[in-house]
């Protein structure tokens, strides 16, 4: 059960991490399509702050105690932070690359949950790999890729 309560441990971590990281691309972003990917990034952090809310209280109701601070967060996630991107593309280049790295660590997570016989952790982790895989679309549809 240890490795479960770790693996959602990562998922609160990298969610804030990811948190921050997308209300620094809201306040920053410019350009031509600046209304668009100001709003984009507020609903992904909106997303984000209940994502962690949610892994946090499974993780109090499956008797884990989640990570709540920063100096946490930084020694457990396993996604980088902010490497100050200035261009539009490059933020949702990066965030496209970060939402891909969560879908391989959710990937673990539901596997964990399998193991554990923990169907809900599980429903969990597949629910959040599926909005991913919609997000990594979408992103990359803007790139051009």
């Amino acid at each position: 059960m240890e490795k479960l309560h770790a693996a959602l441990n990562v998922q609160i971590a990298n969610w804030s991490v990811l948190y921050t990281k997308l209300h620094r691309y809201h306040w920053f972003v410019k350009g031509p399509l600046f209304f668009t990917l100001h709003e984009k990034f507020e609903e992904l952090y909106n997303e984000a702050a209940e994502v962690v809310d949610e892994a946090a209280e499974r993780l109090l109701a499956i008797g884990g105690s989640p990570a709540a601070s920063f100096k946490e967060f930084l020694s457990i996630t396993t996604l980088e932070e902010s490497n100050g991107e200035k261009k539009a593309e490059d933020m949702v280049a990066a965030l496209a690359s970060d939402y891909r790295h969560i879908k391989e660590q959710l990937t673990s997570l539901a596997q964990l949950a399998e193991e554990q016989e923990d169907q809900v952790t599980g429903d969990f982790a597949i629910g959040l790999m599926e909005k991913l895989d919609k997000h990594v679309w979408m992103l990359n549809a803007y790139l051009g890729d």
